[in-house]
């Protein structure tokens, strides 16, 4: 019984498991590729305390195959040959069930550890679940990724976690010893931070510091029990996600004050450069965009210096890049144009491309209209001719509305002068 709250608790079955309907629910894929006996190659990418580890050995259990596990954290390319190795062996010549081996973190090994999977998955020697808090399109190699189906993982609800609660009251060996009162859940819920598995071992952590078995858990109880418990910056909780919150936030209300005072939060707390850097790059886009075009440059070149300098040099250029887009005007008109776009998509389906501006490489295509028509903007004053591009179905939809800032205010002048009213420029 010195296994944590967290660890005592592990669902072994679907059944108990908790959250994650649209993955494990009657019609979720995982549920379904267990009943169907085939389990292929996956990654499971959510934030901590989501379930990533339990729904591994779920599926290794359920479909009673060898499980084997490797932490990225402590793992070299040897290791990995061995567990292999291992797993080739453990099967028989007879069966179809290939072993699964699942890595923890995955996200954190390097290029090589990750190509010495390659062979195995692709020949089928193991079945590969990898659990990572980042975004594999980034953290982990293409051959591997393409090999791999992305589930993700999101964080839990309220009810969720007010259901683990409850469930530990009720069923762990320990706790069901004792008188628990569950009064009031904001508190716990709020230093958890969504992560199952703090949750637990907080609750259990906060139950222990009574010396009788009558307990009635308060808000106020939780916060006087655990007051000096959060004000480190954890990189792979809480914090990591509030505190790039706050960082993102603050760049985007042209607060540089405040921007490099959590950027600095971060960087002590020893959080990952590229993590930072490609957060940057990515709101140069979204709350900058062609309100300043120049920004973006800058993130990029952000990004590409502090992949070769890493820490401790880093940070300054991280301060600069931090404080340049602090200081720039905002637009989030690119952003708000894609996603009207991809709407309108879903709305309208694959719409027909116009003839006109159909690519005509065949004389049969020239003969059905590919291409007739078209107005080469070059052979027209000032590089410009008025057609129309969209489908007939869609015309004249305006889906970019330049932002009101002096670099957009070109851009609306512009679309004016060329377009003659047409989308209400």
């Amino acid at each position: 019984m010195n296994a944590p709250l967290a660890e005592r608790l592990r669902p072994q079955t679907l059944e108990d498991y908790i959250s994650q309907t649209h993955l494990v629910g009657q019609e979720g894929p995982l549920r379904l590729q267990l009943k169907q006996g085939l389990i292929s190659s996956m990654i499971f990418w959510g934030p901590p305390g989501t379930g990533k580890t339990t729904l591994a050995n779920i599926v290794a259990h359920q479909s009673g195959r060898p499980f084997f596990t490797l932490s990225a954290i402590n793992s070299g390319v040897k290791d990995i040959r061995e567990v292999i190795d291992k797993a080739k062996n453990s099967g028989g010549l007879f069966t179809t069930k290939h072993p699964i081996l699942f890595i923890d973190e995955i996200h954190r090994f390097s290029k090589s550890q990750q190509d010495s999977l390659l062979q195995a998955v692709e020949k089928g020697w193991v079945t590969l679940i990898g659990a990572t808090t980042e975004n594999p399109s980034f953290e982990v190699i293409p051959a591997l990724l393409s090999r791999c189906q992305v589930y993700i993982l999101k964080a839990f609800e309220k009810s969720d976690l007010e259901q683990l609660l409850e469930r530990a009251i009720v069923t762990d060996e320990l706790l069901a010893k004792k008188n628990i009162t569950l009064k009031e859940t904001a508190a716990l819920l709020r230093l958890s931070g969504g992560d199952g598995r703090k949750l637990l071992n907080l609750f259990e952590l906060i139950i222990n510091t009574f010396e009788t078995d009558d307990i009635v858990i308060t808000d106020d109880v939780v916060l006087k029990k655990i007051q000096n418990n959060t004000a480190r910056y954890d990189k792979t909780g809480e914090q990591h996600y509030d505190i790039i919150s706050a960082f993102i936030k603050s760049i985007r209300g042209s607060d540089p004050n405040a921007a490099v005072y959590w950027l600095a939060r971060m960087i002590e707390g020893g959080e990952d450069v590229k993590f930072i850097a490609r957060r940057l790059l990515i709101l140069a886009s979204e709350d900058i965009g062609n309100a300043n075009p120049t920004a973006l440059v800058i993130a990029n070149n952000t990004f590409q210096a502090v992949s070769a300098i890493g820490y401790p040099e880093s940070r300054i250029t991280l301060s600069q890049c931090t404080t340049y887009l602090a200081c720039s005007p905002k637009s989030n008109s690119a952003y708000e144009a894609i996603g009207k776009a991809q709407q309108l998509v879903r709305a309208t389906g694959d719409l027909s491309v116009p003839l006109h501006i159909r690519n005509a490489p065949t004389k049969l295509m020239k003969e059905l209209g590919y291409g007739e028509d078209y107005k080469y903007a070059h052979n027209y004053e000032n590089n410009f001719a008025l057609q129309e591009f969209l489908p007939e179905e869609i015309k004249n939809t305006k889906l970019y509305e330049p932002g009101a800032n002096t670099r957009e205010q070109s851009d609306r002048n512009f679309l004016k002068q060329r377009w003659k009213g047409k989308y209400g420029y």
